[in-house]
């Protein structure tokens, strides 16, 4: 009995349901709706880039020039600095003790020169001419010894000896006189020129190496280049930086920048100066129209990924940037926008 009636109206109530199936999967699907809606283009004829937020004065990666330890980081991360304010500061003690012994060595320099300039001294003249008071006196003794001795008629007065001595003697007298003379005499007339010359090169080297001493004391302090806001801090006191390392990001916002990337395929329909407008990602209502600001005339590979399925990776695109004032849109420094450009039709091809 089951058998009979039960099995052929499985079998059929299974056809049925396959056919059904089937039929209901044969139906078009209604078309998925878009999570986020995307960008309008604004403009008749357009061509349309991925654009990333940048600073005004591009982004400053600012670095240590040396490698060392950092004692101390003067900003945050969303604060402002003016030209000249110190970032961050490496350890400069060696260097600040190398100044030290740089300035002694300049002091001991200028006082030499100093000293050959106030020759001759007052208190050494009176010492000099006594000297040479007694020289000449002595020298005076000896010539008239040496002159008795030569005017005795009897030579037998006297050997030969003596009176080689008594001259030999006048002669000491006579040499010792003029050479205290002549010490005088260069007292007088104060320091030699070329000794003032040498001991001025010695000032002004001393100089030089004190102002380098300086200088690398104050490379170790890196200080903003531009009126900046800090975009990212990623050092603090106590790490060892490296050289060429980013440490600091800052820019100024108050004008931001948007880098637009069009596509090699499309850069033969940009003109300069054309009117884009810049649309949030993830809202497309808020939108706000950009300046042209300069075309970068090179061709790079693409580094800026939208992160979208289709995209290609092994594309290459000129850069343009446009400008908008930052209170226009809720962006950020290294945000994605969705730009579109303006393009003349008859720019376009045939």
């Amino acid at each position: 009995m089951i058998r009979k009636y039960v099995l052929p109206v499985l079998a059929l109530a299974g056809a049925v349901l396959a056919a059904w199936t089937a039929f209901m999967g044969a139906q078009p699907l209604p078309a998925a709706q878009p999570a986020v809606q995307p960008a309008r283009a604004p403009f008749r004829t357009s061509l349309a880039g991925a654009g990333l937020v940048e600073a005004s004065t591009e982004n400053i990666d600012a670095g240590a020039p040396v490698p060392g330890l950092v004692l101390e980081v003067a900003v945050r991360a969303g604060g402002s600095v003016r030209a000249g304010d110190p970032l961050f500061r490496l350890d400069d003690r060696e260097l600040k003790a190398e100044v030290l012994v740089r300035e002694a060595q300049l002091e001991a320099g200028r006082q030499k020169l100093a000293r050959l300039r106030a020759l001759p001294r007052a208190e050494d003249l009176p010492a000099v001419e006594a000297r040479l008071l007694a020289a000449e006196a002595d020298r005076d003794n000896a010539r008239d010894e040496l002159a008795r001795v030569e005017a005795m008629k009897d030579k037998r007065a006297i050997s030969e000896e003596d009176l080689s001595r008594r001259r030999w003697s006048a002669r000491v007298a006579e040499a010792k006189a003029a050479g205290i003379r002549a010490e005088l005499e260069s007292m007088k007339a104060g320091a030699w020129a070329p000794d003032l010359a040498v001991a001025g090169s010695e000032v002004a080297a001393a100089q030089a190496q004190l102002d380098a001493a300086r200088i690398a004391v104050d490379r170790l302090t890196v200080r903003a280049p531009v009126d900046a806001d800090i975009l990212r801090v990623d050092i603090r006191p106590g790490e060892y930086a490296m050289a060429g390392q980013s440490l600091v990001v800052l820019g100024a916002t108050t004008t931001l920048h948007v880098r637009v990337d069009i596509d090699e395929n499309d850069a033969w329909r940009f003109r300069p100066g054309a009117a884009a407008v810049g649309f949030v990602r993830g809202n497309s209502d808020l939108n706000t129209r950009m300046t042209f600001v300069r075309l970068e005339p090179y061709v790079i590979p693409k580094k800026s990924l939208t992160g979208s399925s289709s995209e290609r990776v092994d594309t290459r695109v000129m850069q343009v940037l446009y400008a908008f004032e930052r209170r226009m849109l809720p962006v950020y420094v290294g945000q994605q926008m969705d730009v579109v450009i303006e393009v003349e039709e008859k720019g376009e091809a045939r």
